[in-house]
């Protein structure tokens, strides 16, 4: 029988990792574009300003790669440790992407930085511009390759459940690569972090002008980032609209939480701004715009969007399916020859993985009672008010971003960047805010996944490492407090790169006569010198 607490104790440990590397990856993907964009004005404008505007946010940028790459690493080991089952069963089709991306995106990505950093005296501008727009296609092509793999979890196209070496295999690639969650996750996903990137600079570049400092630089700086935020504020509504109707067709039962939907209501279907649990768990009180919910997740005025209970009445269809389809393969694993056995499971092999979430309740998954069957129907619900709330936090972020941007981009093409000091206090405070959004989409779309670690084809709680509870609270926190450690030392890294401003050497020398802080700007014989 499945030990539950291990699976919560899996889930809370690469919950952790996750979220934690996801810190890093959105800025990585904003600061590298607006890096490119800053130097691709320096090479056609020639001034100082710029390469020094480059140079400073190219700075965090790095630092914030670094911990992108150290914090990935770890959390990708996980899926071996952790996640023994789903990498025997599913690895043929997730580690493929995952492989190209290291192959691929990852390397590239890196080499470039490196060049970035120790090639603006070796290189022209052009040679150097290219390896700055370089290191964002490389950027984005990496969280391509990652999201496609996510992609897949979330709809398994292009695969099969094979049931002689008992994984599922690809029978599509291409189908992999265009998968339209995947497609439509990655756009979002990306735009999210230029939203990130953007309010990071104008963040930063508001405190500058708030103390005098670092004006020139801080000026330029927020308009880029004014009006890169602003385009990028507007895709992640857009194309989040697209990724929530893909997440219609494809994962009703998340769709049908986030809305807090528990019946089928006719078409088309009202949308809730707000609402609040009964007794029963149900909704006891809400606050609705008729027609917009349909309008929104299916695009239609005649489309029903599906409510929870109508959809575990589904559910349990598909469960009986399995239970067929697992005692065929027992048959098969039995008698390999057995030709009955095969086209028995041919027919219900899609819902196998319902079938296999009555291994929660027993062993003898052929032999389920209409009760068990009822229950593992009910676990195919995810956690409606965490969901219907955390989205709510998220769209509404989303919108007020658009307007944020709006108001900035307004004022800079104005000239009164610096004239509105309350503005700026409040966009140094506004810091946090992309993160928060972020790690919310996340949860969104991993949590309203379960219990599920790949949709419809096999149960999160299957999946685990066979562990014991005591050795993930060991590692569960041996992560949290290493994670969090790291996290502290890149915060007062990336606070004394912001108080020192940009350099004009790529070492400083303070107080301490051993003590040299790092900048931004490249090495050259007398640098070298200093810093050894």
């Amino acid at each position: 029988m499945i030990d539950m607490l291990v699976v919560d104790l899996s889930r809370w440990q690469f919950a952790a990792t996750a979220m934690y590397h996801f810190i890093f990856v959105p800025l990585t993907l904003g600061l590298s574009f607006m890096m490119a964009i800053m130097e691709s004005v320096y090479v056609m404008t020639g001034r100082d300003i710029w390469r020094k505007a480059t140079l400073f946010w190219g700075t965090l940028f790095g630092v914030n790669f670094a911990m992108g790459v150290a914090t990935g690493i770890v959390m990708e080991f996980q899926f071996g440790m952790n996640w023994s089952y789903y990498s025997h069963y599913v690895g043929d089709v997730f580690g493929a992407p995952l492989a190209i991306e290291g192959l691929m995106a990852f390397f590239l990505e890196a080499t470039f930085v490196g060049l970035f950093f120790f090639g603006w005296d070796r290189m022209s501008k052009v040679g150097h511009l290219v390896v700055t727009w370089l290191v964002a296609f490389g950027a984005n092509f990496s969280a391509l390759w990652i999201l496609i793999a996510n992609g897949w979890m979330q709809n398994p196209v292009g695969a099969k459940f094979n049931p002689d070496t008992m994984r599922m295999e690809i029978t599509d690639f291409m189908a992999v690569i265009f998968n339209s969650v995947a497609q439509a996750k990655f756009v979002h996903t990306v735009s999210a972090g230029y939203v990130c990137g953007a309010i990071f600079v104008l963040s930063i570049s508001a405190l500058f002008l708030v103390k005098g400092k670092h004006v020139e630089m801080a000026k330029r700086s927020a308009v880029v980032a004014a009006s890169f935020g602003l385009a990028a504020a507007l895709s992640v509504v857009v194309l989040g609209d697209e990724s929530g109707y893909v997440a219609t067709e494809h994962q009703k039962m998340k769709v049908a939480a986030i809305e807090a939907s528990f019946h089928t209501e006719p078409a088309p279907a009202p949308w809730t701004i707000i609402a609040f649990p009964g007794a029963d768990g149900e909704t006891a009180w809400s606050i609705s715009v008729p027609w917009l919910g349909g309008l929104i997740t299916t695009r239609s005025l005649d489309e029903e969007l599906e409510g929870i209970n109508e959809l575990v009445d589904r559910a349990q269809d598909r469960i009986r399916s399995g239970m067929i389809a697992y005692e065929a393969l027992q048959e098969i694993r039995a008698d390999g020859t057995n030709t009955e056995a095969r086209l028995v499971f041919e027919e219900h092999w899609q819902d196998l993985g319902y079938g296999l979430l009555l291994k929660r309740y027993r062993v003898d998954v052929e032999n389920a009672t209409p009760e068990e069957i009822a229950m593992a129907a009910e676990d195919t619900v995810p956690d409606v008010w965490p969901l219907f709330w955390t989205f709510r936090i998220m769209m509404g972020l989303g919108f007020f971003f658009i307007a944020f941007f709006g108001l900035w981009f307004y004022r800079a093409s104005r000239g009164w960047i610096d004239t509105n000091k309350p503005l700026l206090w409040v966009t140094v405070f506004l810091l946090p805010t992309p993160w928060i959004a972020i790690e919310s989409g996340w949860f969104i779309a991993e949590f309203g996944r379960q219990p599920w670690v790949v949709e419809g084809v096999l149960p999160t709680f299957y999946a685990a490492s066979s562990l014991t509870a005591l050795d993930l609270i060991l590692s569960l926190s041996f992560f949290v407090l290493l994670y969090t450690v790291l996290l502290i030392i890149m915060v007062i890294l990336m606070v004394r790169i912001v108080k020192a401003g940009p350099k004009e050497k790529l070492f400083t020398h303070t107080d301490d006569e051993d003590d040299f802080v790092i900048t931004t700007l490249p090495v050259t014989p007398a640098t070298k010198e200093l810093g050894s």
